[in-house]
């Protein structure tokens, strides 16, 4: 696990894709915005702290949205997630939305892939 309360590598790669969100999410862009959730949710899994944060982002954006079944999703996924990342367990590429599998390792997309391996995480 990185370093608490978080690496600050790590942190900035989570910022970088929430800034993305909050900006597709300010002009309306559903789509964009869970497109920037999921990555920044693929970058935070290894640092228990910033996986929290980015699915309790992805509950709040669910309720905003009014996506119900999203909502719930990001529930059960914070209840998981320290199991998960405690354990070192999480699924490498999963990208924490209520649709996939949360056990389910996904492909981590090669930008994200050099800027994790660049990171050193």
């Amino acid at each position: 696990m990185a370093n608490s309360p978080a690496d600050p590598n790590l942190r900035r790669l989570v910022d970088a894709e929430l800034e993305r969100q909050r900006w597709a999410a300010s002009v309306g862009d559903v789509g964009s915005a869970w497109w920037a959730l999921e990555r920044a949710h693929i970058v935070s899994q290894s640092d228990l702290f910033l996986h929290l944060r980015v699915h309790g982002i992805m509950l709040m954006y669910g309720l905003r949205t009014a996506d119900l079944r999203e909502a719930a999703g990001q529930l059960l996924r914070l209840a998981l997630a320290p199991l998960g990342t405690l354990s070192g367990r999480t699924p490498v590429g999963n990208t924490g939305r209520a649709r996939v599998d949360p056990f389910a390792p996904m492909p981590v997309p090669g930008d994200l892939r050099r800027a994790l391996e660049e990171a050193g995480g």
